[in-house]
């Protein structure tokens, strides 16, 4: 059985019916048909940040982008030392 999948309007509008409509978790779960955890996991993310909350399948937010950027820089310059390091080990050794 595959788990369902539920798109950024549905949980926008299944924070605000708890937020803003003052309806408990527990029966906004039940008219959902969603487990309560996952509400609440909805309802922190959110909370966090409304306008990233939710990004979608294969979407990162904005701060994930730039770490992913980092690593495959950071990746570039090890490799780019490692190689001159070679190098500089190689003329070494002809030098004597």
């Amino acid at each position: 059985m595959q788990p369902r999948k539920f798109g950024r309007e549905f949980k926008v509008e299944a924070v605000r019916l708890i937020k803003q409509r003052g309806v408990s978790v527990a029966q906004a779960a039940r008219d959902l048909d969603v487990h309560e955890n996952v509400l609440r996991k909805w309802i922190k993310e959110f909370s966090s940040d409304p306008a990233e909350a939710f990004p979608g399948p294969g979407q990162m937010k904005a701060e994930q982008v730039e770490i992913e950027r980092l690593r495959k820089e950071v990746a570039r310059l090890k490799a780019e030392r490692d190689s001159l390091n070679k190098a500089a080990a190689y003329f070494a050794s002809d030098a004597i």
